[in-house]
């Protein structure tokens, strides 16, 4: 095999690392961008928020315009687009012009994530085939903790937010090199254009903008009690069955839901989607309790999920390996890498107020083993279904599309434990010292070896005793709410083997199933 599609393969990935790059960038440096503009704080999630959004709506598009305007042309005019948005938000005056060039550069990296699994189903014979799903895996367990360790390390070393975006264009032009040099030319199939899916389309932009942006901002504005959770609920509702009808029925349609009906091809996406959500236990949920408990900077927090990240080097091409052989089923791998995962949130359930990043280095070992065990099964199923190179571009609309919103159901339910649990929490913890007020007074602090906060006669020990005790309370709300995390990752995870025992079929490795001829 020619080594020229390879480079484009490479190509391609290296334009998908860049738009994880935009992504994790943002909430890595929101404090900073924040800080240098003047926003507040509601303001600012809007930054995080809208990227979601373009990301959804974007990766359903990118495998249809793939086959319409060639592989090799819309991924230049992708990364050309990636690169252009990029360099023009640091140079944005104000809010709303950063939010609509947040919303052009989150569509535009949703086009090019999708186009890597497309490129490796279009240019990969399979004997190789799932060397070529690992590279794809780099982007579901590599780019995206990666890419918040160096937006951290960059966050400290620049300081200015403007460079921290514009790290991303040297990634951007490489990728333009690679992608111009390696991928075929081809046809464009401009007849395509005739029966393109309009009416899913806008169903999409509603349906998708709407469910991402709830679950984004619903938190923050208390769910239903805002009219515009309400609104957006409302879309959603309607928008997203109108579009999977239309979906179903629609001759050339950007989600071809008939797949599902393909055992394998269904548990793949399934349980694509449930490995996103707690994939947020070995990267989430450590970086928040480190800067919120411990008081770490992003690039010292960042440097236990860097961790996870480098480790899929080594992971992925051994486990591609692992599968590749006919005796092993890629079911018993995906339950052991559950196993592990489960393991790693148990241990770190047991997390309190001592805990630095050495405690969780043990934990993030077995995440980052676990984490491939369950990606590459996945992907070998769901393509293995894939019966020609025509439908390869459909598979990945279907499963990038799931995993595009698998992301914000991920952030949302960490906000959800972070607010239930938290307040309960907080709630019991002051009731108790309310009920032994004299302890406060008496006896040690919220820990042996902190003094009681009061005198005898009331007044403070010391300066800002009090200021103190009130911040040993909160770290403890966090510990506490941080291990309830855990625990619910794990119970997802337990519901996660369930499902791989009862739903997928024995599969054998691609170059098994379709032997060269």
């Amino acid at each position: 095999m020619s080594m020229k599609p390879l480079l484009g393969l490479l190509g391609v990935l290296i334009a998908a690392m860049s738009s994880e790059f935009n992504d994790t960038v943002t909430s890595t440096a929101l404090v900073d961008i924040r800080g240098s503009l003047g926003i507040d704080y509601d303001s600012g999630t809007w930054i995080e928020s809208l990227y979601s959004t373009g990301l959804a709506i974007g990766m359903a598009f990118a495998p249809w315009c793939a086959v319409t305007f060639t592989l090799r042309r819309f991924t230049l005019c992708v990364v050309a687009i990636v690169g252009a948005s990029t360099l023009l938000i640091p140079l944005a005056l104000n809010l709303p012009a950063i939010l609509i060039l947040r919303v052009i550069q989150g569509f535009a990296g949703g086009l090019t994530i999708p186009l890597l699994m497309t490129t490796a189903l279009m240019v990969l014979p399979p004997p190789i085939r799932l060397y070529g799903l690992a590279v794809y895996g780099l982007t579901a367990t590599f780019t995206s903790p990666f890419s918040a360790s160096l937006a951290a390390l960059w966050t400290d070393v620049v300081g200015d937010w403007r460079f921290v975006f514009l790290a991303a264009l040297p990634l951007s032009a490489l990728a333009s090199v690679l992608v111009w040099y390696g991928m075929e030319v081809g046809e464009p199939e401009y007849d395509r254009l005739q029966v393109f899916d309009w009416r899913g389309a806008l169903l999409m932009i509603l349906g998708f903008g709407a469910l991402t942006t709830m679950l984004m901002q619903g938190d923050r504005l208390d769910w239903f009690e805002s009219p515009l959770i309400c609104v957006l609920a409302l879309i959603s509702s309607i928008a997203i069955p109108l579009l999977l009808i239309n979906e179903w029925f629609h001759p050339m349609p950007l989600l071809k839901l008939q797949m599902l009906l393909r055992r394998n091809f269904a548990y793949a996406t399934l349980a694509l989607f449930a490995f996103i959500v707690v994939s947020a236990s070995s990267t989430l949920i450590p970086t928040t309790f480190l800067t919120s408990v411990q008081a770490y900077r992003p690039v010292q927090a960042h440097l236990i999920t860097l961790i996870v990240a480098l480790g899929q080097f080594v992971m992925l091409p051994a486990m591609a390996l692992l599968l590749d052989h006919r005796h092993v089923d890629a079911r018993a791998v995906t339950l052991l890498g559950l196993a592990l995962m489960l393991i790693a949130c148990l241990g770190s359930s047991s997390v309190d107020v001592t805990w630095h990043r050495d405690q969780f280095y043990v934990w993030q070992v077995l995440q980052m083993v676990g984490q491939p065990m369950i990606v590459m099964p996945l992907l070998m199923m769901a393509t293995n279904t894939v019966r020609s190179h025509a439908e390869g571009p459909l598979a990945s609309a279907l499963i990038n599309t799931t995993r595009a919103l698998a992301e914000p159901v991920g952030i949302w339910l960490i906000e959800l434990i972070e607010h239930w649990r938290g307040a309960l929490h907080s709630e019991r913890l002051v009731d108790q010292i309310g009920l032994n007020r004299f302890r406060t007074i008496q006896a040690h602090g919220l820990l042996p070896q902190d003094p009681a906060p009061l005198l005898p006669n009331g007044t403070p020990r010391a300066a800002g005793s009090l200021e103190r005790f009130a911040e040993a309370v909160t770290q403890q709300v966090h510990v506490l709410t941080t291990a309830d995390a855990y625990l619910v990752m794990a119970a997802l995870i337990v519901a996660f083997m369930a499902l791989v025992v009862i739903l997928p079929e024995r599969t054998y490795p691609p170059r098994v199933l379709f032997p060269k001829k």
